[in-house]
């Protein structure tokens, strides 16, 4: 029996897996070629723009890792050495509800949780593999939002949220991709954290070259949700180890000490340093499935830049920082000291579930949290939070 709760949970990160046809359903005629499945020794793989990708390992996800399977490794470690296989163990065939939002509902009246935001899963290697074409990206993650629209809508009986993607390249069309979004009822958009690509290079989307799209963003009064993805850091870790692909399941040591943290908190930066928050105090972000053990060291940095370049600054950044940002830390994060220092109204909880970095029962997430916090502020935290921020009512019933 799967635990549940006395108040609304609001789970801030699951997941579906995308079907076969998720990016080439609507993809334009032009472009039909850019993304296809292969077989490579007997193994379905997907290409974009002809390069064969391992960036996920079964990209149909007929046979997934079960759910929450690495939590024990994520909570304590692995003393033992075991390889990866290992500590996945043996895999499932996917489920109904990973594919639907029918099943889903019923799936997450099961675990205990009456509300979702619903994250692709395959979704996160398009733009990094389609950065030097700007007129792609769009039309391959538009593609994407139409199949989403079909497949699980942007708000399916106010409990499952899904989350459009919007890129940034050619503001005009990411203003375009939100109105489409916005007039279909999505509640929040996920933003890549990374720099924007371009036909002159990469730049930052705190830039005011963006501030058309930030600024349409705060007038349509929508979340932000900034989910960990592939934001091409392999290229800069490639100048150590020589070119290699992002492949987040395969475990790298010098991977992990050199850029495990620093998309989100580059992205942060981005928002900071280059004045979006000063000049959109009313954006709200929600980071997700970057856990939340970076915030302290980041947080401190930010207050010595501050102190020896305020003049590079409009208002102090560690608070406009905790203004505008929610985070969703990990279970095995420092739940209470993160609560201290951001506010307990800033912090959401998230279970990444179906996914096996995640928690197999979400609710007990509670388990992790101080036991000593009180009642209102656990209900928050599972929750409030992020209804508030999302401007959204409980489901009938809750």
């Amino acid at each position: 029996m799967a635990r549940t709760c006395d108040f609304p949970v609001f789970d801030a990160d699951n997941h579906f897996y995308e079907t076969q046809d998720a990016f080439t359903r609507h993809l334009p005629a032009k472009y039909k070629s850019a993304i296809d499945y292969v077989e490579v020794r007997g193994r379905t793989k997907i290409a974009v723009r002809g390069q064969i990708s391992d960036y996920i390992p079964n990209p149909t996800f007929d046979v997934v890792a079960r759910p929450g399977a690495q939590e024990e490794y994520f909570r304590n470690g692995n003393p033992e050495g075991k390889s990866y296989r290992e500590l996945i163990g043996e895999p499932m065939r996917a489920i109904p509800a990973f594919r639907s939002p029918g099943p889903r509902l019923e799936l997450m009246d099961e675990l205990g949780v009456d509300q979702t935001l619903m994250f692709p899963t395959l979704a996160s290697l398009l733009e990094e593999r389609m950065r030097d074409d700007p007129e792609l990206i769009h039309a391959a993650i538009h593609a994407l939002n139409e199949w989403m629209y079909e497949e699980w809508t942007f708000n399916y009986e106010n409990r499952i949220f899904s989350t459009p993607v919007i890129s940034l390249p050619i503001v005009d069309k990411a203003i375009e991709e939100l109105e489409w979004c916005l007039e279909r009822g999505a509640k929040t958009v996920l933003i890549r954290p990374a720099p924007v690509p371009g036909f002159g290079g990469s730049r930052s989307f705190g830039f005011e070259e963006f501030d058309p799209f930030w600024q349409a963003v705060v007038d349509a009064d929508i979340l932000v949700s900034m989910h960990a993805s592939d934001s091409g850091y392999s290229r800069y870790q490639g100048d150590w180890t020589g070119p290699q692909e992002m492949l987040p399941f395969r475990p790298d040591a010098f991977r992990y000490m050199t850029a495990h943290h620093r998309p989100i908190q580059d992205s942060m930066s981005a928002f900071v340093c280059h004045g979006v928050f000063a000049r959109f105090p009313d954006l709200r972000v929600c980071v997700v499935e970057n856990g939340g053990e970076w915030v302290p060291g980041y947080l401190e940095q930010l207050a010595q830049t501050h102190r020896n370049m305020p003049h590079a600054f409009d208002g102090d950044p560690v608070e406009q920082f905790k203004h505008n940002i929610w985070i969703s830390p990990f279970h095995e994060d420092d739940l209470g000291g993160l609560s201290e220092l951001l506010g307990v109204d800033h912090i959401c909880f998230g279970s990444d579930y179906p996914h096996p970095e995640g928690l197999a029962e979400p609710c007990s997430y509670i388990d992790h949290l101080p036991a000593d916090m009180p009642d209102e502020d656990v209900a928050k935290i599972m929750g409030g939070n992020l209804a508030a921020i999302m401007k959204v009512d409980n489901p009938a019933g809750v």
